[in-house]
């Protein structure tokens, strides 16, 4: 932990101090960096809130129906949601509910860490997936504030580099008050780290629950139905750099044998637009730009949907969704979004983020696997046919029914009605409480 302090100490400090007084000498303050270092001065409502973590977008939308679930348990209950990227925290914006005031998470420093505690009081942090900041924890539970995990993710290559500091690992997870692995393996590793296992409660998985549970009305577009047959449409979901070449020569291929094909373009970060834009371009395609105001047009056989918060929209209009981060070494994002949706599920060989939906998914004949163009090509005419789309849609949900995350997320809201009496524990007729570790 010392070396950890130095090196920030000796690497962030400075940093931070020079970019604010270069941006202070030109007259032009940064708001990214008030809000990272606390310098914004923020008067948060008068309520109870519980301070909430999560990484950017994917975490954000994955947990997203927890923390409606649990607003709904505690309508007086506020939120402080902080996350890593300025895309997440405007798509938290969007969201648009009063209750929760989206921020840049602060730098993990002592002293900043101490003033945002200080100005929100948290009655808890919880951490979504895999965010660990040393700092950020030690200071919590220094405060005596409860720190629960949910859909905590502890790949290899994570466990391996905590096991090369045994004593640090012993003492972060020392701070935790309870957690939600993702899965089983996770599970041993965070054990095989130092957690007690009666502070380790049921494999949550979050994009299960938020595939499942019903969204606001406010989180849809409002827009009317895509001008496109679902059965045609392929929908190419959070992809990444490497990948969307490959969707376009595959679609180019498919659509000389099948002209109504249409493709649903959607990458994972829309500050790429314009280098897929010229990818597009490069290849004769005609395409319109969400971002650019455009709404889908019949006569276009693109639509590149590079904004946030319309997955849901994106994913009800294609009859074919490949799943994105999966043809890169990217892990793989899940399958559940497009299962709730009724939508074959293409992917790569990279699915080591979700391996066991994926597992189950391939025990059950329920995805298909591609490997490079001609297989992606190849796999769109196949599926483009109602009868086969609906019958791989509903493999995929049976297949995925096991990942059911209802009792996982009523165990988590009871560990955080014991730490904090947020919301109130339920009991059963004979006044017992739930059990903490069910």
């Amino acid at each position: 932990m010392l070396f950890y302090r130095l090196i920030l100490s000796a690497l962030l400090w400075p940093w931070l101090t020079l970019r604010l007084a270069w941006r202070l000498w030109r007259g032009s303050p940064d708001s990214t960096l008030d809000e990272r270092w606390m310098r914004d001065r923020p008067a948060p409502a008068h309520a109870r809130r519980i301070w909430v973590h999560a990484a950017s977008n994917g975490e954000l939308t994955a947990v997203r129906a927890a923390l409606l679930a649990l607003l709904a348990r505690a309508p007086g209950l506020h939120l402080v949601l902080t996350c890593n990227t300025t895309n997440g925290r405007d798509l938290v914006a969007g969201w648009a509910d009063p209750r929760i005031d989206a921020r840049l998470a602060p730098v993990d420093l002592r002293p900043i860490l101490a003033r945002f505690v200080d100005i929100f009081q948290p009655a808890a942090l919880v951490i979504v997936e895999n965010e660990l900041w040393p700092e950020r924890l030690l200071t919590c539970h220094g405060r005596g504030l409860p720190v629960l995990v949910i859909g905590a993710r502890m790949g290899p290559k994570s466990h391996r580099l905590w096991s090369r500091l045994p004593a640090l690992a012993r003492r972060l997870m020392g701070t935790i008050t309870w957690l939600a692995p993702q899965d089983g393996a996770s599970r041993d590793r965070f054990a095989d780290l130092g957690l007690p296992g009666h502070r380790i409660g049921r494999d949550l998985v979050l994009k299960s629950a938020a595939a499942t549970a019903p969204m606001p009305a406010a989180s849809s577009s409002g827009a009317a139905a895509l001008p496109f047959a679902r059965t045609y449409t392929v929908l190419a979901a959070s992809t990444h750099e490497g990948e969307e070449e490959i969707v376009l020569d595959a679609f180019i291929r498919a659509r000389r044998q099948l002209p109504d094909l249409h493709l649903i373009l959607a990458p994972r970060h829309p500050r790429r637009r314009n280098a897929i834009e010229a990818a597009i371009r490069s290849r004769g395609l005609a395409f319109d730009t969400r971002s650019r105001g455009a709404e889908p047009a019949a006569r276009t056989p693109v639509y590149l949907a590079d904004t946030l918060g319309e997955m849901d929209r994106w994913y009800a209009a294609a009859g074919m969704t490949f799943v994105g981060g999966s043809l890169v070494p990217r892990g793989g994002h899940t399958p559940f979004e497009p299962a709730a949706h009724g939508s074959a599920i293409l992917h790569g060989p990279d699915v080591t983020n979700s391996a066991p939906a994926y597992a189950a998914l391939a025990a059950a004949g329920a995805a298909r696997e591609i490997e490079n163009c001609e297989s992606l090509a190849a796999a769109l005419l196949e599926l483009a046919d109602p009868a086969r789309q609906a019958a791989r849609a509903a493999a995929a949900r049976q297949a995925l029914a096991a990942f059911n995350s209802d009792a996982a997320l009523g165990a988590f809201f009871d560990a955080l009605s014991r730490a904090t009496g947020i919301p109130e524990p339920a009991r059963d007729p004979k006044g017992n409480d739930d059990d903490l570790h069910a």
